[in-house]
């Protein structure tokens, strides 16, 4: 029985270790780091989702795993970071190595746009997934001849166009067709079905954040631009919702209604959450309260909401 148990263990611990992620688990485990980065850098998030599939073989490829490397980027001279020895056009190339995959997917953005190189790839608009597939063939980021094709291949397979727009793969309810055409409208984004639930607060319409969500993909599936949420919330650009936030998907109100006279500081409380917790705009709210913008309140403070 005993050797039973230690083969079964064994059995388990090998085939563990040798599971393959599916190119699906894949896309849905780093997406929203392909959404951020587009953000922040401007490049479509399905041509780096894309990339990446290709690149890291979903992952599953030995400098994925031993380097967080997903992008294959080599040392180049200008790299001071870790790095790592892998047998590719030559043997013991020397690539570039990272604490984590975040990091891999930040620095294939600041590669690209660090490199004159990939300087007119950046004219392109962040929907054109085709015109960036071959630029960066063009550009010579990778030898495959066919190199374009299977990047446009991959992001047509998974409907990885969809994230351009800042929606998620496990958003969507009603699968898309696959469309041929780099000007793929906006409009085949949005779930028809509305199936995130709008409830009211506060007499405003509001949602509840899920985990992954950031303010473009709730906007996008509620039919409104990001940049009110923004507003609506009282949140810096690139802020993203926790887990079960409430977000306001309408501008609140500049006071509490009749009858909600004050509010009692409870510790940890900031001017923000009561802002929040009463729907009320939270420049209004600090000048009601004749307070510095920035400044917080005190444990037991009165907090005037009218």
């Amino acid at each position: 029985m005993k050797y039973f148990l230690y083969a079964l263990i064994f059995t388990f611990s090998f085939s563990s270790a040798f599971a393959q992620m599916s190119r699906k688990e894949y896309i849905e485990k780093y997406q929203v780091l392909a959404i951020n980065e587009m953000n922040r850098s401007g490049i479509p998030a399905s041509i780096k989702m894309a990339q990446a599939c290709l690149e890291s073989s979903n992952g599953n490829s030995e400098l994925s795993k031993k380097s967080n490397n997903h992008f294959g980027i080599k040392c180049k001279s200008t790299w001071s970071g870790k790095t790592v020895k892998h047998d590719d056009d030559e043997k013991n190339e020397c690539f570039r190595k990272y604490n984590s995959v975040e990091e891999s997917y930040i620095d294939h953005s600041d590669f690209l746009k660090g490199s004159p190189r990939y300087s007119v790839l950046f004219q392109l608009s962040s929907d054109d997934y085709i015109g960036w597939a071959h630029g960066l063939k063009n550009a010579g980021y990778a030898t495959a001849r066919d190199y374009a094709h299977r990047l446009i291949k991959i992001i047509e397979e998974n409907q990885l166009y969809r994230l351009d727009y800042r929606v998620s793969n496990d958003q969507m309810v009603v699968a898309v067709p696959p469309v041929n055409s780099k000007n793929i409208s906006a409009s085949l984004s949005i779930n028809p079905y509305q199936t995130r639930q709008v409830t009211l607060r506060n007499k405003l319409k509001s949602v509840v954040a899920k985990t992954g969500d950031s303010y473009e993909i709730i906007a996008q599936e509620m039919g409104i631009k990001a940049w009110s949420l923004y507003n609506f919330n009282d949140q810096p650009a690139g802020y993203q919702p926790q887990n079960n936030e409430v977000v306001y998907i309408q501008a609140k109100h500049r006071k509490a209604p009749k009858g909600v006279l004050n509010h009692k500081v409870e510790p940890g409380e900031t001017m923000h959450y009561i802002s929040q917790m009463y729907g009320i705009k939270l420049k209004p709210l600090y000048k009601l309260n004749r307070m510095k913008i920035g400044e917080q309140p005190r444990t037991e403070q009165i907090i005037h909401l009218r």
